[in-house]
């Protein structure tokens, strides 16, 4: 059998800043630049995760893709849709929401619930702005 690599892609809107809580305004506008503002910025977000797997000799498929994207859905876009990453977002508490943390987080979310389908999850990329995107391969 062959190994083929199937993606899905999602969307989210979400708030968020980048800075650290013991840096001043203007040390963290050095930093961060204008991603720092304390009033909160947004993004309309891409999410591609891709899974890996044979195909199934009865399905044709890796995987079943509606499956996959109701997990995603359930485990990431509904907890991060119209909300702000910092404040409200479980599974980015305590972490500073830039797009690489963002990435393995969501990586950690899906992971196992992926593996249930029969496919293994390769990589999630994540898509802040049409110039800005981080990829995670789990490793």
């Amino acid at each position: 059998m062959s190994m083929v690599f199937i993606t899905r892609k999602e969307r989210f809107n979400a708030a968020h800043r980048l800075f650290r809580p013991e840096y001043s305004d203007e040390q963290n506008l050095k930093v961060f630049g204008k991603c720092s503002n304390p009033n909160w910025h947004g993004h309309n977000y891409t999410l591609h995760v891709t899974v890996k797997g044979e195909i199934s000799e009865k399905t044709g498929f890796v995987t079943n893709l509606k499956e996959l994207s109701r997990i995603i859905n359930e485990k990431v876009i509904l907890p991060l849709d119209h909300r702000n990453i910092n404040l409200e977002v479980a599974f980015m508490k305590g972490k500073l929401a830039s797009t690489e943390n963002l990435a393995i987080s969501i990586w950690q979310e899906l992971e196992g619930e992926i593996s249930g389908l029969g496919a293994t999850l390769y990589c999630i990329k994540v898509e802040e702005t049409e110039n800005n995107m981080a990829e995670y391969f789990g490793e």
